[in-house]
């Protein structure tokens, strides 16, 4: 149900509930951080640890060529992989992190954002 009512605020049905889903990009919603799945906090907990991952990959620039973030420098943004239950391969789940310390979640290989609300 969260999931559908950040939809709604994304697509611009709704007005944003905070200040800072104003200043993400209208196709982002938003999360509060207790509502991630476990793995999701687990790797936002390693990120702010700085390490180590368990994905080679896990760090490497985001360049948001889908154009869902908002528009940053080049390097601004950085991925790390969130395990998900049964997958055997890096799965489609992720935390970007960027430059500013905002956190964004995708669970669906970067088709859709939430930025995550703390």
């Amino acid at each position: 149900m969260k999931w559908l009512a950040a939809c709604v605020v994304a697509l611009g049905f709704l007005a944003p509930s905070s200040a800072v889903a104003q200043r993400a990009s209208p196709a982002v919603g938003e999360i509060p951080a207790a509502s991630l799945p476990p793995e999701a906090r687990a790797t936002i907990a390693l990120i702010r640890k700085g390490g180590p991952f368990p994905y080679a990959k896990d760090g490497v620039m985001f360049g948001n060529r889908e154009g869902i973030l908002p528009k940053q420098r080049r390097g601004y943004y950085r991925e790390y992989t969130v395990k998900t239950p049964g997958e055997r391969s890096r799965g489609a789940r992720r935390i970007i992190w960027g430059a500013g310390g905002e956190f964004y979640y995708t669970d669906d290989h970067y088709s859709h954002f939430l930025r995550i609300r703390e």
